[in-house]
């Protein structure tokens, strides 16, 4: 069932495990990356203005998300060839998730007709941290991680 107007996963919610194939065909099992924070961005299509910036924003910022020790993931049902040619023409430092029938972003509430545009970041104990829908700045998502306490690490962003 596709997911047309609701909201992402909460935050304070339990993460969803999932295995998937990234673009080199590289098994990924989210359980297996606990004890340290991971992003996934979901977007529609490989290849198109907007998704393009949204994903290069984040290599813009990889250097931050190095620090903060986050594995960053672009999530997408397109195929494995499609991500990459998308990843190595634009020097994406993450793999891109092959999410065969949609069903890591149905677990994740980002599914529909086309896939929603929804940042979700996971913290080290495998609780979402920060869930939005659009093009949240890295800043924003990496303030997710402590925001009771500023990061003086991030302050480049």
């Amino acid at each position: 069932m596709w997911n047309f107007f609701g909201r992402p996963l909460p935050v304070g919610s339990v993460a969803p495990d999932f295995e998937a194939l990234d673009e080199t065909g590289r098994s990924v099992r989210l359980s297996e990356m606990r004890g340290q924070p991971v992003l996934l961005v979901f977007y529609p299509a490989d290849g198109t203005p907007v998704c393009r910036k949204q994903l290069c924003e984040i290599r813009d910022s990889w250097d931050a998300f190095e620090v903060a020790n986050v594995r960053v993931f672009g999530v997408n049902p397109a195929g494995a060839e499609s991500h990459r040619r998308f990843a190595a023409g634009n020097r994406f430092p993450f793999p891109i998730l092959v999410d065969s029938g949609q069903k890591i972003a149905r677990l994740y509430r980002a599914n529909g007709l086309f896939v929603k545009r929804t940042v979700v970041l996971i913290d080290a104990s495998g609780t979402i941290a920060f869930a939005e829908r659009g093009m949240p700045s890295s800043a924003t998502i990496l303030h997710a991680l402590s925001p009771r306490e500023p990061n003086r690490r991030l302050t480049a962003l």
